[in-house]
């Protein structure tokens, strides 16, 4: 009986049958035998001696400066904690670092509200694409404009430094 129920239930997959799923029968072995995998494979077959022979040309990759990162991360570290001490009102940093972590959050919130309207998204791309043309006309296309957009950008770094 268990016989005849293992083989209605049984599926038949490429002339292998497979029990079905969570269906054991008493007495039958539980690993099933596949089809050969050789017949499957596209590319040569690596024999035993192939593999010892691949594993006998181990490389190894190192640097002529093993201890250069270390060395890079101490003094990063003694640099992050010389500006830390000098940093008179240590709370300012908290709330602009707070400040910012909120500023991310409801930017976030923003901007998946956006996407959610429907071809909005799509024209903001239209919007953005249009605008990046005409900058590339507009600044970078001719040499006397790229000029010209470096002197402002020179001239903003003045104003944003104070040396103006």
């Amino acid at each position: 009986m268990a016989a005849a129920t293992a083989s209605s239930v049984a599926v038949a997959l490429g002339g292998v049958r497979f029990p079905a799923p969570g269906f054991l029968v008493p007495g039958s072995p539980s690993l099933l035998l596949l089809p050969n995998p050789r017949r499957f494979l596209a590319g040569p077959v690596l024999h035993l001696s192939d593999v010892q022979r691949f594993s006998a040309h181990k490389l190894r990759a190192s640097s002529s400066e093993e201890t250069s990162g270390s060395i890079q991360t101490e003094e990063l570290l003694a640099d992050l904690k010389q500006k830390w001490d000098s940093i008179e009102n240590k709370s300012t940093v908290f709330v602009y670092g707070g400040g910012a972590i909120v500023a991310v959050w409801l930017s976030s919130i923003i901007i998946s509200a956006v996407n959610s309207v429907p071809l909005l998204p799509k024209l903001l791309e239209l919007i953005g694409l249009g605008y990046t043309g005409w900058f590339v006309y507009r600044y970078l296309l001719f040499k006397s404009s790229r000029k010209e957009l470096a002197e402002d950008i020179e001239s903003l770094k003045k104003k944003i430094a104070g040396t103006e």
